[in-house]
């Protein structure tokens, strides 16, 4: 690429990213159209005190118009950002995104192909694995899980809880990872109790203010 044809480009640029036109460059130069044209078509190169006084209208070195750039990359196109709602619980009986259960809003830049909610986190029975209250996770919908991961559970027709899941053939023990002794261990036989992954935690968020 040409001298000339580096300063065209980094002009035209500097132009669509300040929302100026050509029009508007002739007037600030007191030039005329043709030379502005000649510049943003790559025909000339302005006068080295021409070339500063253009750098000054953009607010740039002299460099950013003479020196190949490399395009300017938004980070939400390579990471887009998606939409995901915060719920206060997850009830048995209710669809899992029910008006009532919604609290706020959270972006995540997560990928797309999965579903993915955010829940608002009460007690302490994961606090050892850095889970506490208030915070929010952000969790993967899915049905199973691998053994030892966190999952949010549902226990027959009580709210969801987050544990450890772990499963040996009809026997389900969610575990809690907590500082307070007070959280103990549950143990459930399919035969008898209704167990029903909602999804896995993927990620901690922010604690709630």
């Amino acid at each position: 690429m040409t001298p000339k044809e580096v300063f065209a480009k980094n002009l035209n640029r500097l132009l669509t990213k300040h929302g100026k036109t050509q029009a508007d460059l002739v007037s600030y130069m007191n030039t005329t159209a043709s030379t502005v044209s000649d510049w943003c078509n790559g025909k000339k190169y302005p006068r080295v005190d021409r070339m500063q006084k253009i750098a000054d209208y953009f607010g740039v070195l002299k460099s950013d118009l003479t020196e190949e750039h490399q395009p300017e990359i938004n980070p939400q196109e390579i990471y887009p950002v998606h939409k995901i709602p915060v719920l206060g619980r997850i009830s048995a009986g209710m669809p899992l995104y029910a008006e009532e259960h919604i609290i706020d809003y959270i972006y995540t830049t997560l990928n797309s192909g999965n579903e993915y909610f955010a829940l608002l986190v009460k007690g302490d029975s994961m606090n050892a694995a850095r889970i506490y209250e208030d915070d929010i996770i952000v969790v993967r919908k899915q049905s199973q899980v691998e053994d030892g991961e966190i999952a949010v559970v549902m226990v027959d027709d009580n709210d969801a809880t987050v544990k450890r899941f772990h499963q040996s053939g009809r026997i389900v023990t969610l575990m809690p990872q907590s500082l307070n002794p007070a959280n103990q261990v549950q143990v459930y036989d399919l035969k008898e109790t209704n167990i029903r992954i909602i999804g896995k935690v993927v990620q901690v968020v922010y604690k709630m203010e």
